[in-house]
């Protein structure tokens, strides 16, 4: 979730003009954050600080988050041509990094054929069919919510049925100083919506073609569906491999997580980036 205002140092151009803003640390081969749901660039920069010197790490705002723009009408294929820009900005091909529904959207960009020399993942909110309830006109009814106005019962609405968080730590982050950032990002959500679908788990026949070595990674005290639905994906990629964060949950963890990913894709080919 959002963390603290940043002014991006770089931007470059989506295929259908929308300005997309991004900051750029460090030194090596390159690296992108695709942030989540309720997040902007910020939220990834102190991961990128833990990356820096072994990646150059590009953390981008994803289109109508932050000082990125964005154009109407929105499809998912937009989001996957402004990861492509960004990509291209760091030389044609690059390492990526999803967090959450940014996983999701880092893997269809695999599927859709954006030069990817490898993936790191965390908890990526597929489900595992009969592991957790998700209503099913929850894009009908969260697009309702933001046509009114309702920001932050939006926000409210994907806590409880996307992110399944209980009521207590609900009414916690609602009190808490990050809540008037988290309603600004509110119409993302849609976004988000729209890259997750259903949220179930796609079909062993697509996973079994993404063939670029991936790694997916979740929390040890992290919701038993999203451990299961890492499980289930890590199992059924080609090149998949799972790690688990003990002692950590969905809240991302940079300096938990760098390590792992240092040493999964020092294990590659270097990307033909800058």
């Amino acid at each position: 979730m959002s963390g603290y205002p940043v002014e991006p140092m770089y931007s470059t151009s989506s295929k259908d003009g929308t300005f997309i803003a991004y900051d750029k640390v460090g030194e090596g081969p390159p690296l992108i954050l695709v942030e989540g749901a309720l997040n902007d660039l910020s939220t990834t920069l102190p991961l990128a600080a833990q990356l820096k010197n072994d990646f150059t790490v590009y953390a981008y705002d994803r289109r109508g988050r932050g000082a990125s723009g964005n154009t109407d009408p929105y499809s998912v294929e937009r989001e996957l041509e402004d990861l492509d820009g960004v990509i291209a900005a760091a030389g044609g091909s690059a390492l990526v990094f999803g967090n959450c529904s940014g996983g999701v959207l880092a893997l269809q960009a695999v599927a859709a054929g954006l030069d990817i020399a490898g993936l790191a993942m965390f908890e990526p909110p597929y489900i595992v069919p009969g592991t957790r309830y998700r209503p099913p006109d929850y894009g009908e009814r969260l697009a309702a919510l933001l046509a009114s106005g309702r920001k932050e019962d939006a926000v409210e609405f994907f806590m409880r049925f996307d992110a399944v968080l209980p009521d207590e730590q609900i009414s916690m982050v609602r009190g808490s100083p990050m809540w008037p950032a988290l309603a600004d990002l509110a119409p993302s959500l849609d976004n988000d919506a729209a890259v997750l679908g259903d949220s179930v788990m796609p079909p062993a026949d697509w996973i079994a073609s993404i063939k670029v070595p991936t790694l997916v990674v979740d929390g040890g005290n992290s919701n038993s569906w999203a451990r299961e639905s890492v499980r289930v994906l890590a199992e059924s990629l080609p090149g998949g491999r799972r790690v688990t964060l003990e002692g950590h949950d969905h809240v991302l963890a940079p300096e938990a997580l760098a390590p792992v990913m240092k040493e999964f894709f020092a294990a590659l080919p270097a990307p033909a980036g800058e």
